[in-house]
């Protein structure tokens, strides 16, 4: 048997070892996420899983909906905000008031610029993990 042969046999071995042990209901895996923006006058959603959908609900807030609601609110997520502008203002991405919510069927993300003001971003990822 080849070296070829046998590194190819033993990656294939560690493949179905894996596929054992790493499922759909892993928790390193991410349960929901999404890339949306708002671009013009709307919310556009460029790519997502288990995201029924994301709605603003005013500069810069945002509430994104689950197809699959999470088990309970004990989820953790994070989001990185793309800056609207190339003048270097920064957006990020942040939850900053008490009306905000994270419950089973949604959270509420915000954008904000670093000097704390709401504002809108032509993309925002966010990723769900429980």
């Amino acid at each position: 048997m080849s070296l070829a042969s046998r590194i190819s046999a033993l990656a294939s071995r560690v493949g179905l070892e894996v596929k054992t042990k790493i499922d759909a209901t892993h928790p390193g895996v991410a349960r929901a996420w999404v890339c949306f923006g708002y671009v013009g006058t709307q919310v556009v959603v460029r790519a997502s899983h288990n995201v029924a959908s994301v709605t603003r609900t005013a500069a810069g807030r945002y509430r994104v909906t689950f197809a699959a609601a999470m088990p309970d609110a004990n989820y953790c997520w994070t989001a990185l905000a793309r800056s609207s502008t190339n003048s270097g203002t920064q957006r990020v991405a942040i939850v900053r008031s008490s009306t905000d919510q994270k419950t089973a069927q949604y959270v509420d993300v915000s954008c904000a610029t670093t000097a704390a003001s709401f504002d809108d971003s032509s993309e925002i990822n966010l990723t769900v993990f429980r």
